[in-house]
């Protein structure tokens, strides 16, 4: 018997309708995206610019929303027509939100408010506030005044939606101080919670004395992990550090005495100390050296992805193993493009084991593997290769005939990247559908245009092609968010001028163009910020 075909999205809802599931409590929420799934795939789908927008300050897109004005406007993608959920008050520009995160409700935990249940953005504000704010409502639910010996800065996952870092800019000596001989101790801090409900881990002070010149240091996964100029970086265990570093376990909205003065921890003025100092060189977990500090952990066992640290082998990839440094047999990774941008190799974000390598006209998907009859080595294969759509040049190497008669054979090397050639910008994976999204680009004269491609994550096939009506100019920033049914596009013009296109699934072309038609004459598809 031949492979059962699978049922159609008619016969998807039939079986949801009559309840035919297995015991499995996410059986029904797959049921579901897979029917998305066919509905985004197929040929009669199509997606239709249904918004555009334009800002004088950076766009943020986080599931669904859409941030403005430092995150203090809110805006619902999910709706047919995408409409305002809050807007903050104004603030002072010490007020401001200098950076956020997404944060959602963890399944089967008990929290203290009902409030707690719903998403909330965690946001920091430009003089040291962490506050967590209603993700519906724009309500500020706590606040946490951090200190005032620095500047924080950063927010990141330590552990997704459970740790976060809120990392301070990094201190830098002036010049009266370097001259006076005077050295800062202290580099940056970084400042870890655990949240929801907020309760402090500590703050921790990279100085130098301890680590030496450190140009960036930042927490992942529970590994401080520590970079320096000359392209060393190196990783040690947050969690050592701690149990033999902290001063004092503070617990915030406690009364604390510290350094001769008595406050409570996380409210202003007293804030919070600075709690772990390091004293002594903490013990080394790993130590790697790669060009501009570029590392990266994944795959099935460990292995890292580093670039060995020479200017001339910039767009070289070492896949090596963790336990023992020893390179994955085909562990070294070239592209061999001729370009005047880096192709980029990353671990696939789908758990896989994967590793995603992109450049300017193929994106290869590879295997990591146990080498046959050999269990302790590993090898890298291809899985598949997606290449861009291109034709050869119809005159190169064409002979050319000088005044003399004699015949002189022309040779020249066409950019991968040339512009006038379909070229590979973004490469993204949507978790939901399993799908991987390629933005290709081609310059048509002074105008670049776009589209966007999903291809099945586990093969490599095109399933579906998107254009994007806007001009698409190269030498811009630009973002794009696949998101289930929803596509985003954010660019960023000279003079920090922001746009962003929103594009939504229309099963119904023709009632999509009576829609946009009747859109058109009112203008409500274009609006400023």
């Amino acid at each position: 018997m031949g492979p059962s075909q699978k049922p159609n999205v008619c016969g998807r809802l039939s079986r949801r309708a009559l309840g035919f599931f297995s015991r499995d409590a996410g059986m029904v929420q797959r049921t579901n995206l897979g029917i998305l799934r066919a509905l985004v795939c197929q040929e009669s789908t199509k997606f239709k610019n249904v918004w555009t927008t334009h800002s004088k300050s950076p766009i943020a897109y986080e599931r669904g929303r859409i941030y403005f004005n430092n995150y203090r406007c809110c805006i619902s993608s999910v709706a047919s027509e995408p409409r305002k959920l809050y807007e903050m008050p104004r603030c002072s520009k010490s007020e401001k939100i200098e950076d956020a995160l997404l944060w959602e409700c963890p399944v089967g935990e008990m929290l203290p408010s009902p409030s707690d249940y719903k998403s909330s953005l965690i946001a920091l504000t430009a003089h040291n506030w962490l506050l967590r704010i209603s993700a519906t409502t724009g309500k500020v639910l706590e606040k946490i005044y951090l200190a005032s010996y620095c500047k924080f800065r950063y927010l990141s996952w330590d552990t997704p939606q459970e740790v976060i870092a809120v990392k301070s800019a990094q201190n830098k000596s002036s010049t009266l101080a370097r001259q006076a001989g005077i050295q800062q101790p202290v580099l940056l801090y970084l400042a870890v919670f655990h949240v929801l409900p907020f309760s402090l881990i500590g703050i921790l002070e990279i100085n130098k004395k301890i680590f030496g010149n450190v140009t960036d240091a930042t927490l992942s996964h529970g590994i401080l992990i520590v970079m320096y100029s000359s392209g060393l970086v190196r990783l040690y265990s947050f969690q050592a550090i701690t149990k033999q570093f902290m001063q004092q376990k503070l617990d915030l909205g406690c009364a604390c005495r510290w350094g001769g003065t008595t406050g409570t921890v996380g409210e202003a003025p007293f804030g919070i100390p600075c709690n772990i100092k390091i004293t002594d060189t903490p013990p080394l977990l790993f130590e790697v050296s790669s060009l501009e500090n570029a590392f990266q952990i994944g795959g099935h066992p460990w292995h890292y992805i580093i670039t060995p640290n020479k200017k001339k082998q910039k767009g070289v990839f070492h896949i090596c193993a963790l336990k023992d440094n020893s390179l994955a047999k085909n562990g070294i990774q070239e592209m061999e493009c001729c370009s005047l941008e880096s192709d980029w190799i990353y671990f696939h974000p789908d758990a896989s084991g994967r590793i995603i390598h992109v450049g300017p006209n193929q994106v290869k998907v590879l295997k990591l593997s146990e080498v046959e009859n050999n269990s302790a080595q590993h090898q890298i294969s291809e899985d598949f290769v997606i290449l861009a759509n291109r034709e050869r040049n119809k005159n190169e190497n064409l002979p050319t005939v000088t005044a003399s008669g004699r015949v002189v054979k022309r040779s020249f090397t066409i950019l991968d990247d040339d512009p006038e050639q379909e070229t590979f910008k973004i490469v993204d994976y949507e978790d939901e559908l399993d799908l991987l999204s390629v933005v290709a680009v081609t310059q048509i004269d002074a105008e670049g245009k776009a589209h966007l491609d999903f291809h099945c994550n586990e093969y490599g096939t095109l399933l579906k092609s998107i254009p994007l009506m806007e001009s698409w100019d190269v030498t811009y920033s630009h973002e794009v968010y696949f998101d289930r049914d929803l596509v985003l596009h954010i660019e960023q013009k000279p003079s920090r001028v922001f746009s962003c296109y929103v594009y939504q699934m229309v099963c119904d072309p023709g009632e999509e163009e009576e829609t946009t038609d009747k859109r058109n004459k009112t203008d409500h598809n274009n609006f400023t910020f």
